[in-house]
C-alpha cells in the first residue's frame, strides 16, 4: 500500500487562509481608511462651519453692543432733556 503525505496538503490549505484573509483585511483596511477619511473631511467641514459661526456671532455681539451704547446714549439725552423741562 502506498501512503500518501498529508503534510503539503495542510501547508498549501493554510497558506490558501492566510492569503485569503489577507486580502479580505486588506480590503477591510482600505474601506476603513475611506471611511476615516470621510470623516476627518466632515470633522474639518463642521470645523469651517464652526468657525464662521463664530464670526457671525462676534460680528451681531459688536453690532448688539454698539445698539446698546446708542441706546443708552439716548436715554441719557431724553434723562437731561426731561429735567431740563421739569426746572423750568
Amino acid at each position: 500500500m502506498k501512503t500518501i503525505s498529508v503534510k503539503p496538503f495542510v501547508v498549501a490549505a493554510a497558506c490558501g487562509l492566510l492569503f485569503g484573509c489577507a486580502t479580505t483585511q486588506q480590503g477591510e483596511i482600505d474601506e476603513i481608511r475611506a471611511i476615516a477619511e470621510k470623516a476627518a473631511a466632515d470633522a474639518a467641514a463642521a470645523q469651517q462651519a464652526a468657525a464662521a459661526a463664530q464670526s457671525r456671532a462676534d460680528q451681531a455681539m459688536s453690532t448688539a453692543s454698539d445698539a446698546k451704547a446708542q441706546s443708552d446714549a439716548t436715554e441719557a439725552k431724553i434723562d437731561r432733556m426731561f429735567k431740563k423741562a421739569m426746572y423750568k
